[in-house]
């Protein structure tokens, strides 16, 4: 065999770039491989797809069991392809139903078992054993649609002229007929503002709908937060019970010394009353304490000894002192 330095590097490029574009293959469609993949593919068939998109979640009794592959029309129908994880129940007889996830509308696809036995892979759920969501962003949106298109005014007049038609009926009829054709003034004079209403409502829940995730994670936050105070629970508890018996026994101190606590603290109003009552002389005093401060700071800051001058003095006269012979010792300076 040649070394491989001495074979063809065209042919090596080639077999080294296929490899590596099977493995991007394989990591892209991972999960529709038999042994990497997993899982038992299923589909359901649905009346609409009510918002139910790819990737969102496959549960049974609340746990997550899989993954929505694809949803896709298919004749007078939606087909929604879903893998379901090995191990999980279901019975030949098992509906779907889309459920809500959160409020801002974003849905998982929800499988109640029933029946015997195992749903066999690739089975198709029939249309009568599933169930649609309702879509409250959606609904909120075809409302103001609808009403928008309607002619208030026209309606008020065929109402009126509804109760001009039965004006010889019974009074309960008529009545009835008045009540309503004043209902449906009202309507008309308020259309305007019915209208801003539910465009309003219509760009309010298109709001929440495109911060979804925000607010997803604003309530996992939230929960978060929660569960550490929920954890922090018996600290808290514990907490609160002694600051609870500190108060008492404070509490029963003051009781037992307050023959002894009363004079004092009369004694400490009287004091405070005396500095409060010579304020002014103590901040003057405060004011001339910081010249006195600095300037014996200065002067008995050069050593063990201090230097300090006073002005105005006359100098103390020189006093000769008296010669007094020392015996022994010659008389220095002496005159004749």
């Amino acid at each position: 065999m040649k070394p491989f330095r001495e074979q063809n590097q065209v042919t090596i490029g080639v077999v080294g770039l296929t490899i590596i574009g099977l493995i991007m293959l394989a990591a892209f469609k991972a999960q529709d491989l038999p042994l990497i993949g997993g899982g038992t593919k299923y589909s359901a068939q649905f009346s609409e797809a009510g918002g139910l998109k790819p990737n969102d979640e496959i549960r049974v009794a609340g746990v997550r069991v899989g993954q929505v592959r694809k949803v896709e029309l298919e004749g007078t129908h939606v087909r929604v392809d879903f893998v379901v994880d090995k191990g999980v129940k279901l019975g030949d007889r098992t509906g779907a139903e889309m459920k809500i996830k959160t409020l801002l509308g974003q849905k998982y696809l929800k499988l109640n078992p029933a029946g015997d036995g195992q749903l066999k892979e690739g089975t198709e759920i029939p249309l009568d054993r599933t169930i649609s969501a309702y879509d409250v962003v959606d609904a909120f949106t075809d409302l103001a649609n609808t009403t928008e298109r309607i002619d208030t005014a026209q309606l008020a007049k065929a109402l009126d002229t509804l109760s001009a038609t039965f004006k010889n009926t019974p009074e309960e009829v008529r009545a009835s007929l008045d009540g309503l054709s004043r209902l449906s003034r009202n309507v008309a004079k308020r259309d305007e503002d019915l209208k801003k209403l539910l465009q309003h409502s219509d760009v309010v829940t298109k709001i929440l709908a495109d911060r979804n995730q925000q607010l997803i994670k604003l309530l996992k936050d939230g929960n978060t937060v929660f569960q550490a105070v929920q954890a922090r629970r018996a600290l808290i508890h514990e907490l609160l019970v002694s600051t609870q018996k500190l108060a008492a026994q404070v509490s029963a101190l003051v009781r037992e010394n307050r023959k002894d606590l009363t004079p004092t603290l009369q004694k400490v109003n009287a004091v405070l009353a005396i500095l409060l009552k010579n304020q002014n002389a103590l901040d003057a005093s405060i004011r001339g304490l910081a010249p006195y401060a600095r300037v014996f700071t200065n002067t008995l800051g050069t050593g063990p000894w201090f230097d300090t001058y006073v002005q105005n003095l006359v100098p103390v006269p020189e006093i000769p002192l008296p010669k007094v012979p020392i015996p022994g010792l010659p008389i220095l300076g002496g005159g004749r």
